[in-house]
């Protein structure tokens, strides 16, 4: 998984005076927890862009004080009016440890289905995956290229050996459902083709 790097400052006092001072100065107060003891540091709201503002996810390099942690981001804070960024919480990395993270879902290929007329429905954006840092992915393959009218792709389909999903096996990541525009001939048409194929099997 690809990593950003943010360049922190420990913080020597926790108190609201000097939060808000940090914030006045273009910083963010930060936590780093999962290692011995909770690490309190700062950084430029800017070195939080690349981390937050996107939908891929990324591990987080963090250099403070000589040393480098790697973490992951685990719970951040927004102003409720001008949405800067008040609070971020990460989790320290350990190679031999486990960790739970949220992974984007990338869709593979071209559905049938949709072809034909059908409505794709894209339930699960992103899937909770348990695996050791190294095999954290930076996303999760799905490929729709045999789904048609009324197919759905459940999370069995996307299991790997070296992660885990921690989600029930029938739950249904993308779907393909019959829209208005499609007449029944032409969804009739689809579900004869599938038949077809059925026999040509077996024989």
């Amino acid at each position: 998984m690809q990593s950003i790097t943010i360049k922190g400052s420990q913080r020597e006092s926790v108190g609201k005076v000097a939060t808000k001072a940090l914030r006045n100065a273009g910083k963010v107060p930060c936590v780093l927890y999962g290692g011995d003891k909770p690490l309190h540091f700062s950084a430029d709201e800017v070195s939080f862009k690349p981390l937050v503002y996107t939908a891929n996810v990324y591990t987080a390099t963090i250099e403070l004080e000589g040393k480098t942690y790697n973490a992951i981001l685990q719970d951040i804070q927004f102003h409720p009016v001008s949405d800067k960024i008040l609070h971020v919480d990460f989790y320290q990395l350990f190679d031999d440890k486990l960790v739970t993270m949220s992974i984007p879902v990338k869709l593979v290929g071209t559905s049938p289905g949709v072809l034909n007329g059908g409505s794709l429905r894209f339930a699960m954006r992103k899937l909770s995956v348990r695996a050791l840092p190294a095999d954290l992915p930076d996303f999760i393959n799905a490929d729709i290229s045999k789904l048609r009218i009324g197919h759905k792709l459940y999370v069995t389909a996307l299991k790997n050996e070296k992660f885990s999903i921690l989600h029930p096996d029938n739950t249904v990541v993308v779907q393909v459902r019959t829209s208005r525009n499609v007449s029944a001939e032409e969804e009739g048409e689809e579900e004869e083709g599938e038949e077809e194929a059925t026999e040509t099997a077996a024989e």
